[in-house]
């Protein structure tokens, strides 16, 4: 039987109860990965009594089928190639170099849909908990992981509903802590493994980050 959830808002409730032991902890900070991971996000951090905000990367599509993820770009211009499959696909620098400056011109369209004047949050020293709605071959993630490892936070926990269980554990190599509450063998999509899995917009990210949704 395969396991489903509801709808994101299910995921976050359920993810939520896995990470009781942080409820009230002080300088607990749940950030999610716009946009579908925000909406998961806004539900952990409501039963934590903890800020929400938000942290973007971009998956690098592959030539022909942008669906495939051959690297990922962070909001901070962090970048992480898939080296094997770019040599496998024969991907040119070039492309790359194009893909990576859109995904950046996006990113920055975002942070400013979604932060407006708002500066980014202090992440140093704090227990920063990064949120998804799952993750497929995790290169968002792996770039999202490593760009906050970089300021400093006292740990670092990865909490998504669902991923392969390769994937998870190469997550697990970036992260302090993964809460991942379903490991699939046969893994096909994230969307596959929820029975509302609707398209987030950018508006109800706002409206998440408010607190007015």
């Amino acid at each position: 039987m395969v396991m489903q959830f509801q709808d994101r808002r299910d995921a976050g409730q359920q993810l939520a109860e896995a990470l009781a032991f942080l409820k009230d902890q002080k300088d607990v900070l749940v950030l999610g990965i716009p946009r579908g991971g925000v909406v998961v996000a806004a539900e952990v951090a409501r039963a934590l009594g903890a800020p929400l905000d938000v942290f973007i990367a971009r998956k690098i599509g592959a030539p022909g089928n942008p669906e495939l993820a051959i690297g990922a770009v962070a909001s901070c211009g962090e970048v992480v190639l898939d080296e094997e499959l770019v040599a496998g696909l024969g991907v040119p620098p070039y492309y790359i170099e194009k893909e990576t400056a859109r995904q950046q011109q996006e990113i920055s369209r975002r942070m400013a849909v979604y932060r407006g004047n708002r500066p980014p949050p202090e992440l140093a020293g704090k227990t920063v908990v990064l949120v998804d709605d799952g993750v497929a071959t995790g290169a968002t993630t792996l770039a999202a992981l490593r760009a906050l490892r970089a300021s400093d936070p006292a740990e670092l926990i990865l909490a998504v509903p669902v991923g392969p269980p390769e994937t998870i554990t190469l997550l697990g190599e970036e992260a302090d802590l993964v809460i991942c509450l379903y490991t699939p063998q046969w893994f096909w999509a994230v969307g596959a493994f929820y029975e509302n899995f609707d398209q987030t917009t950018d508006e109800e990210v706002v409206r998440l980050l408010e607190g007015t949704a």
